[in-house]
């Protein structure tokens, strides 16, 4: 038992001694490094410009890198750009392309439109004023006989006849002139015109100036509206 503790007791003491040594050592090392020797101030001397000198290379290196990476970065953002404004510029140029496509076609379509309109217009017109062309091309022979039958009274003595037949003549004339019935002027000595004038047959002229030219109407010709629905026939002078 005494043994054992007093061996204890030297080991507590060895390990007092050994920390002493230690502080001493770490106080030792603090006075050096707080009071350098002209030797150790020499050699701090040549390695500090060697650190700082790495210390700025590094730096320099980190931006020059920096740098690189910033210039590639605003590179690529500018080639980004150019290919967008080159596809934008594709785009514009489709677009005007298709555009003026669509605006000739609309505009074909509206001149389309604009002569359908006309013609319509000009077909309802005529067909308003044609519309009843059947039933006027059927009383033109009733003119006929009216005309015949004025000529044969004019020659009697019964005026008041005369007179009656005048005023149912006029009537019927003046109903048909408001439907648009015209009669196609036409008079003896007048010159030929095949696009208006129906030649029955041709004689002899009775004198130079009558060659080819009206000797007689034998059946007036008329118009509905802007229609002929009856040549005029006559004789032509040769």
């Amino acid at each position: 038992m005494n043994t054992g503790h007093t061996h204890n007791e030297g080991d507590l003491y060895a390990d007092d001694i050994h920390d002493a040594e230690f502080q001493d050592a770490e106080i030792i090392d603090e006075e050096i490094h707080d009071n350098p020797t002209p030797a150790q101030e020499t050699s701090y001397a040549q390695e500090e410009p060697q650190v700082v000198e790495a210390q700025v290379q590094e730096e320099t290196e980190n931006q020059d890198n920096n740098t690189q990476s910033e210039f590639a970065e605003k590179q690529a953002e500018a080639e980004r750009q150019a290919s967008d404004a080159a596809q934008a510029d594709e785009a514009i140029s489709i677009l005007e392309t298709e555009l003026h496509k669509e605006k000739d076609k609309f505009m074909r379509l509206f001149a389309e439109f604009e002569n359908y309109k006309r013609r319509t217009a000009k077909e309802r017109q005529e067909l308003l004023k044609s519309a009843g062309q059947d039933v006027i091309q059927a009383m033109l022979p009733v003119l006929d006989d009216f005309d015949r039958a004025l000529v044969e009274i004019s020659k009697s003595e019964d005026e008041n006849l005369l007179r009656g037949v005048e005023l149912i003549h006029s009537k019927l004339l003046s109903t048909l002139r408001s439907k648009g019935l015209e009669q196609i002027p036409v008079a003896a000595s007048d010159t030929f015109d095949s696009d208006i004038h129906e030649a029955l047959t041709q004689t002899t002229a009775p004198t130079p100036e009558l060659k080819g030219k009206i000797i007689d109407v034998v059946e007036k010709g008329y118009k509905l509206g802007e229609k002929i629905i009856r040549y005029p026939k006559v004789v032509v002078g040769q």
